[in-house]
C-alpha cells in the first residue's frame, strides 16, 4: 500500500499552508507547467484569502504575459517573496516587484535547479563559481531586485585560495509539478513532456524538506503498466496526484509526439527568414561556428542562428543544446523557446547545467540588452523592469566562446539594408552600448580572468573583448565609423588597427547565402 492520494485540484492545493515555500517548474509557453494546480491555488486564495504570504521559487520563466503561470500568484497578500530566474512572463508579478509589494530576488536559472538538488541532498547550499562578478554576487546586489528584498541569499567563500559563491539552502514546503501519467502507486512518467527541466530535483527537495509533492498528470494507468525506465519520479516522493484529462503540452499545443521525442517527424517545413537587421546579425554570428562544436542558443536573435543552421542543412555538423536539458532537433522560438522538434536526447536540467558549468559548451550565442566599456552585459534589468537572466549567467560565464547578438541601438531606428550595404536613415532613441550597464548579468573582467573569447555582434559593427577593453574590429559597409558608431556609443572602444569590413554578402537579400 502507498500513501499517494488521487485528489481533485481544489482538494490537493488545500494542503498548502500560509507562509509556505512553493517550488514551481516551467519554461515559458506552458512547458511542463502545472497550470491546473496554479489555477486552483489562485481560485482558493480569491475565495478564502488563503494561502497567504507565500514564497515562490522557480528557475525559468512561467506564464503567458497575461493571466497564467506566475500571474496566478500575483495577488496582494498571497505572495510575499519571489526567487525567480526569469520574470518577463508575469507582468503582474513584475509590477508587484516595482511597487515593493513583494521581496523580489533573481538567481541564475541553473543555480536554482542545482540548489534544489543540494537541498534534496541535505548539503549546505550550492557552492559554485557561477555568478561571481555579476549582480548576484553579494559584493554587488546579492540577487536583490528591489528595496523590499533584504535577505542574504549568497555569500563569498574561499576554497584552496579560490573564491566561490555559496547559495544558501532554501527548504521547500510544497512542490506543484506536472507529469504525463501516474500509475496507481503514484509513479510519474514524463513521456509526453517536451523537457524534463528540474522536476525531479524540485520533487526531491520538497519531500526531503518535510514538505508535500503534488503532481498534475494527464491520466492514471494501472499498477505495473509503466516500464521502470519510463518512471522519472517514483511514488515514494509523491503525496498527491491530480488528473487533468485536458492537459496540453503547452498553452497553444495539444500534443505533438515529435516535441516529446516519442517519434520522428520528416519533412518539417522551414519558416522563411525575413531579411532584416536581426538576420544580418545572425548571419555574421553564424560565421563563428566551428564544426563539431557543442553550442547553445539564447532567446531572441540567437535563435535565428539555429534557424540558419537548420535551413542550410548543417544540424549534423554541431551538437545543439538548450538549457532545458534538450539536445538536437529543430529548436523552436518565440513563446515556444525551450521546445525542440525531433530532439535526440533529453536529460534533467540540473545535469545539463553541470555540463555547462564544467566548461562543456564550446560556443554560446546569446542576446544583450546593454553592454559597456568593461565588456559587461545586462539582460536582467532593463528600463527599470525586473527581467531576470534565466540560464544566461550559467551559460555565458562558462562557454569557451561567447557570441553576443543584438542591435546597436533601439527605439525607432530606421535602417535600409541591401546591395551589400547598410544605410542608417534614423538612429534609435535608446543607446545599448553605454558607459556602465544598469546591472551586470555578464562580467567582462570575470570573462578575461577565465580566458573566455567574447565577441559582440551588431548590425553595424563587431567588437571583441580584450585585456585593453572592448575593441572595434569590424564595421558594416556603408556605415560611417565616426558618425554612425563612435558618436553613438557611451564609451570610446579600443581601435588597434583599422576595422575590417563586415562581409558584403551579409547585406544582400539573396535568401541568406553568405
Amino acid at each position: 500500500m502507498t500513501g499517494v492520494n488521487f485528489l481533485s485540484a481544489d482538494a490537493a492545493v488545500a494542503m498548502i499552508e500560509d507562509d509556505a515555500v512553493v517550488g514551481l517548474v516551467g519554461g515559458g509557453g506552458g512547458l511542463v507547467e502545472a497550470s491546473t494546480l496554479h489555477e486552483a491555488v489562485e481560485r482558493r486564495f480569491l475565495k478564502t484569502g488563503h494561502p497567504r504570504n507565500l514564497t515562490c521559487i522557480h528557475a525559468l520563466g512561467i506564464g503567458d504575459r497575461q493571466s497564467r503561470g506566475m500571474n496566478r500568484f500575483a495577488h496582494t497578500g498571497m505572495t510575499s517573496r519571489v526567487i525567480g530566474g526569469h520574470w518577463i512572463w508575469s507582468p503582474r508579478m513584475q509590477q508587484m516587484a516595482r511597487d515593493n509589494e513583494i521581496e523580489a530576488y533573481v538567481l541564475p536559472g541553473g543555480v536554482i535547479m542545482q540548489l534544489m538538488r543540494e537541498v534534496a541532498a541535505g548539503r549546505p547550499g550550492l557552492i559554485t563559481h557561477v555568478g561571481l562578478g555579476t549582480f548576484v554576487d553579494p559584493r554587488q546586489d546579492g540577487g536583490r531586485l528591489n528595496e523590499a528584498a533584504k535577505a542574504d541569499l549568497t555569500e563569498i567563500i574561499s576554497i584552496d585560495g579560490r573564491e566561490y559563491l555559496r547559495y544558501l539552502p532554501i527548504p521547500v514546503s510544497v512542490a506543484l509539478l506536472r507529469g504525463s501519467y501516474a500509475d496507481e502507486d503514484g509513479n510519474i512518467s514524463l513521456e509526453e513532456e517536451p523537457a524534463n527541466l528540474d522536476i525531479y530535483a524540485m520533487a526531491a527537495a520538497a519531500h526531503n524538506s518535510g514538505g508535500k509533492v503534488i503532481f498534475q498528470v494527464k491520466g492514471k494507468v494501472p499498477r505495473n503498466s509503466l516500464k521502470a525506465r519510463e518512471v522519472r519520479i517514483p511514488g515514494a516522493l509523491v503525496d498527491a496526484v491530480v488528473i487533468d484529462p485536458c492537459q496540453r503540452q503547452g498553452y497553444d499545443l495539444v500534443y505533438d509526439a515529435a516535441l516529446s521525442g516519442e517519434t520522428y517527424r520528416d519533412n518539417i517545413q522551414e519558416q522563411p527568414l525575413g531579411f532584416s537587421p536581426r538576420l544580418v546579425i545572425a548571419r555574421r554570428a553564424q560565421k563563428e561556428l566551428i564544426a563539431g562544436s557543442v553550442i547553445n542558443f539564447g532567446f531572441g536573435i540567437p535563435d535565428q542562428v539555429a534557424k540558419l543552421i537548420s535551413r542550410d542543412g548543417d544540424t549534423e555538423r554541431y551538437f545543439q543544446t538548450i538549457e532545458h536539458g534538450t539536445y538536437g532537433g529543430q529548436l523552436m522560438d518565440g513563446d515556444l523557446f525551450g521546445y525542440a522538434l525531433n530532439p535526440t536526447c533529453m536529460i534533467d536540467g540540473p545535469s545539463q547545467f553541470d555540463f555547462y558549468s564544467g566548461g562543456g559548451l564550446d560556443i554560446a550565442f546569446l542576446g544583450f540588452g546593454e553592454m559597456d566599456r568593461h565588456g559587461n552585459v545586462n539582460v536582467s534589468k532593463l528600463a527599470g523592469n525586473t527581467v531576470g537572466p534565466g540560464g544566461f549567467i550559467d551559460i555565458a560565464q562558462n562557454a569557451r566562446t561567447v557570441v553576443f547578438c543584438g542591435t546597436f541601438d533601439t527605439g525607432g531606428a530606421v535602417l535600409e539594408i541591401g546591395d551589400g550595404k547598410l544605410r542608417i536613415k534614423a538612429h534609435g532613441r535608446i543607446a545599448k552600448l553605454v558607459d556602465e550597464v544598469a546591472q551586470i548579468t555578464f562580467s567582462g573582467p570575470q570573462a578575461l580572468a577565465q580566458r573566455q573569447r567574447v565577441i559582440y555582434i551588431t548590425e553595424r559593427a563587431v567588437f571583441k573583448l580584450t585585456m585593453g577593453g572592448v575593441e572595434l574590429i569590424e564595421i558594416a559597409p556603408g556605415v560611417d565609423v565616426q558618425g554612425d558608431v563612435l558618436d553613438r556609443m557611451g564609451f570610446a572602444p579600443q581601435i588597434v588597427v583599422t576595422p575590417a569590413k563586415m562581409h558584403a554578402a551579409l547585406f544582400y537579400d539573396d535568401g541568406g547565402v553568405v
